[in-house]
């Protein structure tokens, strides 16, 4: 099948299940370089055994091979509770793409495919899996659940907001976390994909909302989606342009050169206060440059779940 002409049809997504395998596929192949070396072969069927469980279900031609310890799984195991989080404001669909690729995603498309493919290990592992999504408005809530059905109707919501073009969709951030958080009540590992630009500009109100997220023992990670090229290093041309705020309609003309130095020591201000301030709330901070492909999604999701279970 052909990845590429899948991508365009209707501009977007067309078979995101089909992609997020092949994301996660690649990612597994690759492990044999990094610190989970023998799990990739069994680990939609294993578990690292634990010292103190029962030996009984240890699985131990895994051991010969991997000379590690793990445990066979059953279809009725659910060791983890997950809830990812999406931010489909405007200024996630920046920069605007006409034509798709693994290669070439804006914000919402790299995050609804890395949101994709940590659901297909997730399915793999039978554990519970919920969504939500949020512009202007808290516009999807599925809470956490298992089953096939459950998989297939995230997935298509996921689709959808990546060919959806919202205008001029502001956001609060904030005011979502906290609903979110109200109606998370059983603990879980809760990944949020957002840009963390804000039309409002109160951090306060914003870190608030995510301690509200730890509640409950829950686990957060912050997956901060940019593009690091031209949001981090403002690499432009020095050509006039104008610079519109997609969340509020409002443009400035200039050229790029002239603001350049201002503009990268602003947001890497930013950046680094974001950092400092999750790390006081215990929040997994992780940077997530939509240029940078899916292995730190995936691995910062391999480390979280080891500790979480």
């Amino acid at each position: 099948m052909d990845l590429q002409h899948e991508l365009n049809k209707v501009g977007g997504f067309k078979n995101l299940e089909l992609l997020a395998k092949q994301v996660v596929e690649g990612f597994i192949s690759g492990m044999h370089k990094s610190p989970f070396h023998g799990f990739s072969a069994e680990f939609a069927e294993h578990k690292i055994y634990n010292q103190g469980e029962s030996t009984r279900h240890i699985d131990w031609k895994l051991y010969a091979k991997t000379d590690k310890l793990y445990t066979k799984r059953y279809d009725d195991e659910t060791n983890l509770r997950c809830h990812i989080i999406l931010d489909n404001s405007s200024s996630m669909h920046f920069p605007d793409v006409q034509d798709f690729s693994l290669t070439h995603l804006n914000k919402i498309g790299f995050s609804v495919l890395a949101a994709a493919s940590l659901m297909h290990i997730l399915k793999k592992q039978r554990d519970a899996v919920g969504l939500s999504i949020y512009s202007d408005a808290y516009d999807y809530y599925a809470p956490e659940k298992g089953s096939e059905r459950h998989h297939q109707m995230l997935i298509n919501h996921l689709s959808e907001s990546v060919i959806s073009k919202p205008v001029n969709k502001q956001t609060e951030t904030y005011r979502y976390l906290h609903q979110i958080a109200e109606k998370t009540h059983r603990r879980s590992l809760i990944f949020l994909f957002t840009d963390m630009f804000q039309t409002s500009e109160d951090d306060a109100k914003l870190f608030e909302a995510l301690r509200h997220l730890k509640y409950n023992k829950h686990e957060v990670v912050l997956f901060h989606v940019f593009d690091k090229l031209k949001e981090l290093h403002f690499d432009f041309d020095n050509k006039p342009k104008r610079f519109i705020d997609v969340e509020t309609g409002e443009h400035i003309n200039l050229y790029a050169d002239g603001i350049k130095d201002n503009y990268q020591k602003a947001v890497r201000s930013y950046f680094h206060v974001l950092r400092l301030k999750c790390a006081q709330y215990k929040i997994k901070y992780v940077e997530a440059d939509i240029n940078g492909g899916f292995n730190k999604i995936l691995t910062t999701y391999m480390v979280e779940r080891q500790k979480f279970i």
